[in-house]
């Protein structure tokens, strides 16, 4: 399943095969495909992440967001486009500042490139089995 953050990208699990000096591993591990069109970067490079067409892809669900925060939807709906449109205008302005995303990690930017790095509590969360495998191809 992966989630939509409209205006800034997707977040999903995938499943990947990696072969082993004895065995083959089938790990689940999350990736994030930004949305290029939205945010307009022509001066960043950026992993070309595609999410398979057979993983089920839903907008964030703000109702859900609203009950955990205490919040009502419409602020938290708010609040997450204005965070999203900012940090969109900081990176069009040339500033490269790290997007933390909590228990998740990490959108930054570094020599132009704008990439994803996933905490490694997050890949472990995903995938206790072979964890080191998911860790050193994530």
């Amino acid at each position: 399943q992966g989630v939509l953050l409209t205006g800034l990208g997707t977040f999903a699990m995938v499943q990947e095969r990696f072969h082993g000096e004895e065995e083959v591993y089938v790990v689940r591990r999350p990736v994030f495909q930004l949305d290029q069109d939205t945010l307009c970067l022509q001066e960043f490079t950026f992993p070309s992440v595609v999410i398979p067409g057979n993983i089920k892809i839903k907008p964030l669900n703000y109702r859900q967001l609203s009950r955990v925060t205490s919040f009502p939807q419409y602020v938290v709906e708010d609040c997450v486009q204005e965070t999203i449109l900012l940090y969109s205008l900081q990176l069009r302005d040339g500033q490269c500042l790290p997007f933390v995303f909590k228990a998740i990690g990490v959108l930054c930017c570094k020599d132009d490139v704008l990439c994803m790095r996933f905490y490694p509590s997050c890949i472990t969360g995903l995938e206790s089995k072979a964890d080191r495998v998911a860790l050193l191809h994530t």
